[in-house]
């Protein structure tokens, strides 16, 4: 069983913390986080204060780094992102078996995106993020590619061996038909802008505050089309998303440009993280915090749906884009 967190206790936690100078005042709390272990610590040297402890083997120390230097870079031209604090000169600590970073508590609630004028500010900030991240390239970062968002996770879903013999092949031949419609779309689409990106704009790397959202978490940023930081404020209807288009696109144009052929690529980056999602939670599978978290997943049923949500999403992106 692996258990990379097994020694991360609250006591060790708070050990951190005075490794650090960081003066606590006993008020531990456990974020909801999977991938990394995140704890929100009260502290009377620093404030309140949110530790984020690295899954070993996931980035390298410089991929860490980028992460960080990226946030601060944004943080210094007043945009709202939770950046790392620098203690002892450096943003990445080390303690015992940990990587770690300290970052001072955001304050918000949760997003609404479908509130007047949300999709609007959203577009404004990534705007400007996106300004930012075309200035100059990362250099350890990974990059956004159907290979490794897609193939190579539909190989590591046949590996696990979650799959009884049936579904495997069903499987294996809906996401190869899946996997040849996205690399078509990209061929129509041809070679793209690719920029530093925030990389996974889902609703729970995004707050909101009293001026309007605030990215709280950049631990998936790449080099990628900026399209993917827009596609996911896309849902329902067709009337429907092309109304969340206008919006958020007047928001987005006030501070950048983009690429109306980017558009055509809504569907299959919706197919890649299907996928992604997936081999995820496949390989994450023995670490014991995701059979708790996730019951659900490796079922005869989770997977009958799975397929079939591949298939549907096959028929979206062979469909062609939808005009916005």
């Amino acid at each position: 069983m692996n258990r990379p967190f097994a020694h991360l206790t609250p006591d060790a936690v708070l050990d951190a913390c005075q490794a650090f100078g960081i003066e606590t005042d006993g008020r531990l709390f456990a974020l909801n986080s999977y991938e990394n272990r995140v704890y929100q610590v009260g502290s009377t040297s620093h404030g309140t204060l949110v530790l984020k402890f690295y899954r070993p083997n996931r980035w390298s120390d410089a991929q860490i780094r980028e992460e960080h230097d990226f946030a601060l870079e944004l943080a210094a031209a007043e945009l709202p992102v939770a950046a790392p604090l620098r203690i002892e000169g450096d943003t990445l600590l080390f303690h015992h078996e940990y990587r770690l970073g300290v970052f001072p508590k955001r304050a918000g609630r949760i997003a609404e995106f479908d509130a007047p004028g949300a999709l609007a500010l959203i577009g404004r900030t990534l705007g400007r993020i996106h300004a930012r991240g075309a200035l100059q390239p990362f250099a350890s970062r990974p990059r956004l590619t159907v290979a490794r968002l897609g193939h190579a996770s539909r190989d590591a879903v046949l590996a696990a061996g979650l799959l009884e013999t049936d579904l495997e092949s069903r499987y294996a031949d809906v996401a190869d038909e899946l996997l040849a419609a996205i690399e078509t779309e990209f061929e129509i689409t041809g070679p793209l802008s690719m920029i530093r990106i925030h990389g996974d704009c889902h609703v729970g790397n995004i707050l909101w505050d009293e001026h309007g959202p605030v990215f709280v978490d950049l631990d998936d940023c790449m080099t990628g089309p900026r399209v993917q930081d827009l596609w996911m404020f896309l849902s329902g209807t067709p009337d429907e998303r092309r109304a969340q288009w206008a919006e958020l696109a007047s928001g987005y144009l006030a501070f950048t440009s983009f690429d109306s052929v980017e558009l055509r690529l809504v569907e299959p980056l919706r197919a890649l993280r299907m996928l992604h999602h997936a081999a995820w939670l496949a390989g994450r599978w023995d670490d014991p915090a995701f059979p708790r978290a996730f019951p659900w997943f490796g079922t005869r049923r989770y997977w009958e749906d799975h397929i079939g949500d591949l298939a549907a999403q096959c028929d979206a992106v062979t469909a062609g884009p939808l005009d916005l």
